[in-house]
C-alpha cells in the first residue's frame, strides 16, 4: 500500500499554513519542501499494467466523454483572466450523469492491455478525469475537493485512496492511476497538465478528451496555458512563487529548482521566460484548492 498521497500533501501543507498564520497558502521553500518532499506521492509503478500491445490498431472510444465536456466545461478566457476552465457540476442532468457512468464503465470492460500505449495514455488520462467529475458529481455540492473524505485512514482528505474503479479485476483509485500507472510508464512531467484534480490551482480540464492522436498537442498546449497564467508561476520582490505541483512532484521536473526554471522557461511566452530568466529563484509556492465550478466563478 503506498503511504505518500496527495492528501497527505494537501493535509500538510494546510497545518503548516496555520503555524504560520499566513491567509494564502503561499510559503517560502526554505524549511519547507523538505516536509512537503517527505508526504509527495513518487511514482511507483505496478508492473501488471506494464503489458501492451504495440502493433495494435484497436482505438477507444471517447465520444461520451466529449459531449459531456462540450455541454458543461466553461473555457477559461469566458469566465475570469486566469484562464481557469470550469465545470458546470449543478447544469448537469440526471440521463448525463447516467451516460457519465456507462462511460466510466464501459472503459472499465476494455481489455486494456491489448491496445498500443499511445491508445493507453489517453485511456487513462480520460478515465482519470472522469472519475474525478463522477466523485464531484456525487458529493455535490462542495468547496473543495478536498472536502469528500471518502478516503479509508486517519488523515483522509479528499477520494484520492478510495478505490473507484475495476479495470481487468483490479480495484483501482485516483492515486494508482496517477501515481502508479501515468507517472511511472510514460515518465513524461506533461502529465501534470493532463489529469484534472477539479480544483482552480491545477491544470485546467480540457476541452475535448485526449486521444492518441491529439495526446502530443494537448499536452503541449496544456504546459504554455498553465505556465503563462498565474496559476504557474507568479512574481515577487525575492523570486518567483510558482506553482505547488513543481515542489510536490519535483522529481518529474527534474533534480533541481533549477530544472524546474528550466522547464517554466521552456513554455513561457518570450517576455515571461525573459522575466524568468531576470528572477531565477524560487521563493515560494502557491495552490488553490476551491473547486472549479462554474457556479462558483459566476457568482
Amino acid at each position: 500500500m503506498i503511504l505518500s498521497r496527495r492528501r497527505l500533501i494537501a493535509r500538510t501543507a494546510k497545518f503548516v499554513a496555520q503555524l504560520a498564520a499566513l491567509v494564502a497558502v503561499t510559503l517560502p521553500l526554505a524549511g519547507y519542501v523538505s516536509i512537503e518532499a517527505l508526504f509527495a506521492p513518487k511514482a511507483e509503478p505496478w508492473p501488471r499494467w506494464q503489458a501492451h500491445d504495440p502493433a495494435s490498431e484497436a482505438t477507444v472510444d471517447h465520444a461520451a466523454w466529449g459531449r459531456l465536456l462540450e455541454s458543461y466545461l466553461r473555457p477559461g478566457p469566458l469566465s475570469d483572466e486566469d484562464g481557469v476552465n470550469h465545470f458546470d457540476y449543478a447544469a448537469v442532468t440526471i440521463a448525463d450523469r447516467a451516460a457519465l457512468g456507462r462511460y466510466i464503465t464501459d472503459l472499465a470492460a476494455l481489455r486494456i492491455d491489448d491496445y498500443s500505449r499511445s491508445e493507453q495514455f489517453a485511456y487513462w488520462v480520460n478515465l482519470y478525469n472522469a472519475l474525478t467529475v463522477h466523485v464531484v458529481l456525487t458529493h455535490y455540492p462542495v468547496a473543495s475537493i478536498r472536502d469528500i473524505d471518502v478516503s479509508p485512514g486517519l488523515f483522509s482528505d479528499g477520494p484520492w485512496d478510495r478505490p473507484l474503479v475495476i479495470v481487468a479485476g483490479e480495484a483501482l483509485t485516483l492515486n494508482d492511476i496517477e501515481h502508479r500507472i501515468l507517472r511511472p510508464i510514460w515518465q513524461d512531467p506533461r502529465i501534470h497538465y493532463a489529469v484534472n484534480c477539479a480544483s482552480v490551482g491545477c491544470p485546467n480540464l480540457q476541452a475535448v478528451p485526449f486521444t492518441a492522436e491529439n495526446a502530443e498537442e494537448l499536452l503541449e498546449s496544456a504546459a504554455r496555458a498553465y505556465v503563462n497564467s498565474p496559476r504557474g508561476l507568479q512574481f515577487v520582490e525575492n523570486g518567483l512563487v510558482v506553482s505547488s505541483i513543481y515542489v510536490w512532484f519535483q522529481e518529474d521536473f527534474g533534480d533541481s529548482d533549477a530544472d524546474v526554471i528550466a522547464h517554466l522557461e521552456r513554455y513561457a511566452e518570450p517576455a515571461l521566460a525573459d522575466r524568468i530568466r531576470q528572477t531565477p529563484r524560487l521563493s515560494g509556492h502557491t495552490y488553490d484548492w476551491a473547486l472549479n465550478d462554474a457556479r462558483r466563478a459566476g457568482s
